[in-house]
């Protein structure tokens, strides 16, 4: 929403005036956005395991190239999206794809504001979906924010998808913790620690965030370590 208010549109309009750039990340790992920047101008990823593969997030369309890269790899098994800034067209995607289940944190149902018959509610701390891979709810920017871990990825160093449960800043070497970004709201020290708390049974090196570029290429878990102490340091000043 700009500073004008809201404005509606359609899945035609806009796809006849937008594209969706699709970008081979590494092996098993394709990130998609929409051109020219749509919403919030975020990613979406198809990860592939040997159990089948996994939507992680979601976009506001897609379109045949995106549906041909998709089936070309095996379609999909899951969509699971990481909180409600991402519903978007969940369901327009789970219908193209066999009305596969959709994956939400139950304490965000608040947010479904378009129900479908294929959405299914998780509980808990964590959910293993395909092949060890697990959306581990973190809390902050929703009660249900997650993100998802990918332990094989990386070279099996181990990769997280962050969305912007924990946000990669631009210059890729820090993260973010923050309960609102158009109103500039930090997190406080309780729900920035739990946030990192939450990823500590869990090993990663790369972290790919909500925007196209936004990756840590390695480092990620030390990455988000340092970054909460320099959180935790400007807060309480």
């Amino acid at each position: 929403m700009g500073l004008d208010g809201q404005e509606w549109t359609t899945f035609e309009d806009l796809r006849s005036r937008c594209e969706i750039g699709i970008v081979i990340q590494e092996r098993g790992l394709t990130s998609f956005h929409i051109e020219p920047p749509f919403g919030i101008g975020q990613r979406a990823f198809l990860l592939q395991t040997a159990e089948g593969n996994i939507l992680w997030d979601c976009l506001s369309m897609f379109d045949a190239a995106v549906a041909e890269h998709i089936r070309r790899r095996g379609g999909l098994q899951y969509i699971c999206i990481s909180h409600p800034h991402y519903y978007t067209a969940m369901s327009e995607w789970s219908r193209e794809f066999g009305n596969v289940p959709i994956y939400l944190h139950r304490d965000d149902a608040e947010w479904v504001k378009c129900s479908s018959p294929n959405i299914e509610f998780w509980s808990g701390d964590s959910k293993r979906l395909l092949a060890g891979v697990r959306a581990i709810r973190c809390g902050g920017h929703f009660p249900g924010s997650s993100v998802l871990h990918w332990p094989t990825g990386a070279e099996g160093k181990g990769v997280l998808l962050s969305s912007d449960t924990i946000q990669v800043a631009p210059d890729r070497s820090h993260v973010g913790f923050m309960w609102s970004y158009p109103n500039w709201v930090p997190l406080g020290s309780r729900e920035a620690k739990r946030v990192v708390a939450a990823l500590e049974p869990y090993a990663f090196d790369r972290i790919y965030g909500a925007f196209p570029k936004l990756t840590i290429a390695s480092g990620g878990k030390q990455v988000v370590a340092k970054s909460l102490k320099r959180h935790l340091h400007a807060i309480s000043e």
